[in-house]
């Protein structure tokens, strides 16, 4: 059996484990601890609606249908019930549901009465789309239950100090105690990797985009939907918190610094969330910040690195896209045959031939 190093015990990292593991030795090496990273503050969202071209959402909407699968075989605690958009309204609104029809997307307009039925706890938008594929996950459940379906070994708070490489392979990994071989390695180190591929000359450039997720204590009112308004971006998950972003419009958040305390951020969230939701009571339990792994482009960064032996699976959305990234990059370390549907989301991209 070969041998892999995933370096990495986040939701991607996981995600490989679970679908290597079958006819692999497979070992996850982790800096702190399973979901330690990005997977422990994430938002939860999965979704195809947001894209940034229609080779992504084509790879986003595959990742829909990559958790239904996923579905099939574990209990992951992932529900499906549809968002409620309008990050735009007006003509910019019916634009974004053309285009994604275009896109074969199911996209219905609500009325803000049909919303009203929906959401009698909102304060409804005149107008907004139903995204009825979309739902939502808690990313470090998720990452717990394929690490311990995956049969992997996982050690924590064991950082990686460097790949190993032989004759220009990578054959290993460097920690403190020592080296560990390999006959692959995969890194999904969200952040970390940059610092692991230079000393192979390699040159990862990627975003600074800080996230805080705000969560809280569980309240009386039920929202049977995931909500995506210009203001805010709210979910709430099956034991009754609120669970949204500290920014607006999260996904498209382009701050790379932090420079508000997270208590005056929360506050200023919990104001808009109490225009969203008028009348419900809420109050803060806790409040997370880590940092997306997102590449300099925006896009995933998946596959082969040109160093035989080394991939790497850098990415945001790794809640969208955790499964199908564990199904595709498996396949193509198990088989050595290149996935379709990664042709234009390659790390090779930003290295020099």
């Amino acid at each position: 059996m070969q041998r892999i190093l995933i370096i990495g015990a986040g939701l991607i990292g996981a995600a490989l484990a679970y679908r290597l593991s079958p006819t692999a030795h497979v070992t996850v090496i982790e800096a702190a601890h399973p979901a330690a990273g990005a997977s422990g503050a994430a938002f939860g969202w999965i979704n195809a609606s947001f894209f940034h071209s229609p080779a992504h959402f084509n790879l986003r909407r595959e990742a829909i249908a990559a958790h239904h699968r996923l579905d099939a075989t574990l209990t992951t605690g992932t529900t499906w019930q549809g968002c409620l958009w309008w990050e735009v309204a007006g003509d910019a609104q019916h634009a974004q549901a053309q285009t994604l029809r275009d896109l074969g997307y199911q996209v219905e307009p609500l009325t803000r009465a049909q919303i009203a039925a929906r959401e009698p706890h909102l304060n409804a938008p005149a107008n907004c789309l139903y995204f009825p594929a979309e739902g939502a996950v808690d990313a470090r459940h998720l990452t717990q239950t394929l690490l311990a379906a995956s049969g992997a070994q996982v050690w924590n708070g064991c950082p990686v100090l460097g790949v190993v490489t032989t004759a220009g392979r990578a054959t290993g990994i460097r920690t403190a105690q020592g080296t560990v071989p390999a006959d692959h390695v995969i890194l999904a180190a969200g952040t970390a990797c940059p610092g692991l591929l230079a000393p192979l000359g390699l040159t990862l450039p990627m975003q600074t985009r800080p996230g805080l997720i705000l969560r809280t204590k569980p309240v009386n009112a039920r929202l049977t939907h995931i909500l995506a308004s210009p203001a805010q971006e709210l979910r709430q998950d099956p034991a009754g918190r609120l669970i949204a972003p500290l920014s607006a419009s999260h996904q498209t958040d382009d701050t790379d610094t932090v420079t508000t305390l997270p208590g005056d951020l929360a506050h200023s969230a919990l104001t808009r969330l109490q225009t969203l939701l008028p009348g419900v009571a809420m109050t803060v339990a806790d409040i997370t910040l880590a940092h997306r792994p997102v590449p300099g482009d925006g896009l995933p960064a998946v596959g082969a690195t040109g160093i035989p032996g080394l991939s790497l699976a850098v990415l945001h959305s790794g809640v969208t896209l955790g499964p199908l990234v564990g199904e595709l990059l498996s396949g193509e370390v198990l088989t050595g045959d290149p996935a379709p549907l990664l042709k234009d989301f390659r790390p090779t991209r930003f290295f020099p031939t």
